[in-house]
């Protein structure tokens, strides 16, 4: 059986392999615009007492369920909001969420 491998280009590889006239329409991903929906890494962003203390909450390692418990929510309202927090803060985990307010001394 033959094994597929993977091979990763850099933009003036994949240039090279184009005919001349595509070479110009390839973008570095860097230099792609962001998507303006996500807040800036610079924006100023505020999270609510209880918002803190939820991050505080998951920051100890606890399940969700047990961390509901704690806060005395349903499992689902605190996965909502701390989705709502990761969305807020521009990041894609809990965990991101968390070492952000960590890095600012919020937690």
């Amino acid at each position: 059986m033959e094994q597929a491998t993977l091979v990763r280009r850099t933009v003036e590889d994949h240039g090279a392999l184009q005919p001349r006239e595509h070479r110009e329409s390839v973008v570095p991903l860097q230099t792609r615009p962001r998507d303006t929906a996500v807040s800036s890494p610079y924006a100023p962003v505020e999270l609510s007492h209880e918002e803190l203390e939820l991050l505080a909450e998951i920051a100890t390692g606890v399940t969700t369920e047990v961390a509901a418990r704690h806060l005395e929510l349903s499992a689902r309202t605190l996965r909502r909001r701390i989705r709502n927090i990761c969305d807020v803060l521009g990041v894609n985990t809990p965990i991101e969420a968390v070492v952000w307010a960590a890095r600012r001394q919020l937690i």
